[in-house]
C-alpha cells in the first residue's frame, strides 16, 4: 500500500484518487474548490480545501510521507508550475505533473517533475487506434513503437495450435493471453487451440502486430 497525495480534483484527478482508493492505497485528495473535495471525499481516505501554490499549505501537508504526489492540475498551467516546483522544494520523493502539450512538459521538467503524464494524448492515441481496426478491442503501449494489442482471432488461425502457427517466430509477435467467455487465460501453451469466439492478447513492435491482423 502507497501513500498518494492528488493535487487537482478535475476530471482526472478524481478518476485517479477514486481508482487509486479502489486498489486499497492511502489516497489525500486537494483542490482550492469546495465542491470538488466534497465531492470526492466519499471514496478517498482524506481530502482538504487549499490553494496548492502556497508554500505554507504545501509544507503543512508534510509532502515527504508521500510515496508519489500527483499534479493533476489541467486548466491553471501556471498553478500546476507553481506546485510542481513547490513540491520538490518541499521534499517530495516523486512528483508525477500533467501536461497537456510537449512545451508545458518541457516546463514541468524543469520544475522539478520526475515524470510528466498526458492522459489527454494517450487516450486519443489509444482510441486512434483501436477504432482504425475493427478487429482491436483495446490497445496499450508499453513503449515507443511496442504494444499490448487486443483483437479477435484472425480466421486463419482457427482450429491450429500455438506451435502449428509459431507466430513468434514467424512475425516476433508473442501471444500473452487469450480470453473466452469473460475468462482471461494467460500464456496458452504451445497445444492450445485457437476458437473463432476467442480473442488474443499479443505483444509485439505496433509494425509487426499491424502487419499481421492486417487481413
Amino acid at each position: 500500500m502507497k501513500s498518494i497525495l492528488i493535487i487537482g480534483l478535475g476530471r482526472f484527478g478524481k478518476h485517479m484518487a477514486m481508482k487509486l482508493t479502489e486498489l486499497h492505497h492511502e489516497v489525500l485528495a486537494v483542490d482550492q474548490n469546495e465542491s470538488r473535495v466534497n465531492e470526492v471525499l466519499p471514496y478517498v481516505t482524506n481530502a482538504q480545501i487549499g490553494d496548492s501554490t502556497n508554500e505554507q499549505f504545501i509544507r503543512s501537508l508534510g509532502v515527504r510521507n508521500f510515496d508519489v504526489c500527483v499534479v493533476a492540475i489541467g486548466d491553471d498551467f501556471q498553478s500546476s508550475l507553481e506546485t510542481t516546483a513547490l513540491l520538490k522544494d518541499c521534499g517530495a520523493p516523486r512528483v508525477v505533473a500533467r501536461a497537456a502539450r510537449d512545451v508545458h512538459a518541457k516546463f514541468l521538467l524543469r520544475n522539478g517533475a520526475d515524470e510528466v503524464v498526458y492522459p489527454e494524448k494517450e487516450t486519443a492515441i489509444r482510441a486512434a487506434v483501436k477504432y482504425s481496426s475493427e478487429h482491436i478491442f483495446d490497445y496499450v503501449e508499453l513503449a515507443t513503437g511496442f504494444s499490448i494489442y487486443e483483437t479477435d482471432v484472425p480466421p486463419e488461425w482457427v482450429g491450429k495450435t500455438v506451435v502449428q502457427l509459431a507466430v513468434r517466430q514467424k512475425s516476433h509477435v508473442s501471444i500473452l493471453a487469450v480470453r473466452k467467455d469473460g475468462i482471461l487465460s494467460p500464456l496458452p501453451g504451445p497445444d492450445h487451440i485457437f476458437v473463432a469466439d476467442e480473442r488474443v492478447f499479443m505483444l509485439g513492435a505496433d509494425q509487426d502486430v499491424m502487419r499481421l491482423l492486417k487481413r
